[in-house]
């Protein structure tokens, strides 16, 4: 009986071990997972996590790219992919929604969860990205009386629309991490602290009732604000520059943890301007100095800019966008900044331990140290195809008065003429002199 007894306990034993191992592995690959932080990191699920991530945004990339593209960015070293939520690609007209074909935010997170990576939402939803109006729609300029970027009831009543049908969404789908889903921070708000001082009190109002908004909407994973000095208490400020290690002044308490939200990987190219060029070694040194100096999060901005489609950049800005990234706008790896960022990360990945639990010191090298940056260099093979190609020019007509379908006594103003349809109009104007 008391071997029975004995045999019974170790099985049951056995049972209990099997089953913790179950739910930590189910945990660990889209369970439910906890997200909180302190001064040192995030704390997911109960483990601090040392977070490298990169700006990928979906509808800068056709969907079908997209497995190829968060598979090249994991392969790279990074376990978080960054996005904007895009306001004018969802809400074209005033509540009519499109989250289709490259617009399909949730396809997307899932397709980055599906690679066991996690996901920063950045809500915005001003986004300024170098895309068009600042991914505001065009009704929203027709609001009446309304002042963008203000404590000012018009703004404020979309604004919150729109952020609550985004968390809506993401709720639905169960995207958020403590849902079992990849999302582990969200953003409400971009740069603010750029453009505060502008507002005046209008301006501090208008940030608080933002962080309010957004923790108020949901509050089981940390919201952050990117330069944001006087960030609300509520949530996280966070660094955006090339040498966050110097140039930030730490977060917004004394428990909160640095993070880096936009490390910029180059420079995107405006019409007539060479391309941006950025060392691998600068980047891959100041991501080093960042986590040497306390940080824990470093996001690439961009990791793979893509293509600005159609008519979506914002003026002047070219429509290949960050093609110096890791990844270039056609998705491949530009050398040697992608495998020279995967090598960091994996010597970072070394010292988690000490920068996660251990005590910072500075220590003296007194020895003369030399650093050596390359350059990325794009290597290319002719196209046969394109060799033949043949340029064909067409004349568009030009109407006459009579032909114009508005008449007006005054030049109307450009934007509300095109209504954000087309980048140019024609213009016609006749007179009449009259005998004395």
């Amino acid at each position: 009986m008391r071997a029975a007894a004995a045999l019974l306990s170790c099985r049951s034993s056995l049972v209990l071990a099997v089953v913790s191992l179950l739910a930590a592995a189910s945990a660990q690959e889209g369970g439910p997972r906890s997200v909180t932080y302190d001064h040192k990191s995030l704390i997911i699920n109960g483990t601090r996590e040392l977070i490298f991530s990169g700006s990928v945004h979906y509808p800068r990339c056709p969907a079908d790219t997209w497995p190829d593209i968060i598979r090249k960015a994991k392969k790279g070293g990074l376990n978080t992919i960054q996005t904007y939520v895009f306001w004018n690609v969802h809400e074209p007209e005033e509540g009519k929604f499109d989250f289709q074909g490259n617009n399909d935010l949730v396809k997307f997170i899932k397709v980055i969860g599906e690679q066991g990576m996690f996901v920063t939402l950045r809500v915005g939803p001003y986004l300024e990205a170098e895309w068009n109006f600042g991914g505001f729609p065009y009704w929203l300029r027709e609001v009446r009386n309304i002042t963008f970027r203000s404590y000012n009831q018009p703004f404020m009543y979309h604004m919150k629309r729109f952020t609550q049908m985004v968390i809506d969404l993401m709720k639905r789908e169960k995207l958020f991490a403590p849902q079992g889903g990849p999302i582990i921070l969200a953003q409400i708000e971009n740069e603010y602290g750029n453009v505060q001082l502008a507002y005046r009190d209008d301006g501090k109002k208008y940030i608080n009732w933002a962080a309010d908004m957004a923790v108020g909407l949901y509050n089981e994973i940390p919201w952050i604000m990117c330069k944001q000095k006087d960030a609300p208490n509520s949530v996280i400020s966070a660094c955006n520059g090339r040498h966050c290690a110097d140039t930030f002044q730490g977060s917004n308490g004394a428990n909160k943890p640095l993070l880096w939200t936009e490390n910029w990987t180059a420079q995107y190219r405006v019409f007539g301007d060479p391309p941006s060029q950025r060392a691998a070694e600068d980047i891959a040194f100041s991501v080093a100095r960042f986590f040497a100096t306390g940080g824990s999060l470093v996001n690439y901005y961009m990791y793979y800019g893509g293509t600005s489609f159609g008519r979506t950049t914002s003026s002047f800005v070219t429509t290949r966008y960050y093609d110096e990234a890791p990844l270039d706008e056609f998705g491949l790896k530009r050398e040697p900044k992608w495998s020279h960022l995967r090598d960091v990360h994996r010597a970072i990945k070394l010292a988690k331990k000490p920068i996660l639990w251990g005590n910072r010191s500075v220590e003296k090298i007194t020895a003369d140290l030399e650093i050596v940056s390359q350059h990325n260099a794009r290597n290319f093979h002719p196209s046969k195809i394109a060799r033949n190609l043949k340029w064909e020019m067409f004349q568009e007509p030009i109407p006459s008065f009579d032909e114009l379908p508005i008449k007006n006594q005054v030049p109307r103003e450009f934007y509300s003429l095109t209504k954000d349809t087309s980048d140019y109009a024609w213009y016609s104007t006749r007179y009449a002199v009259l005998a004395c």
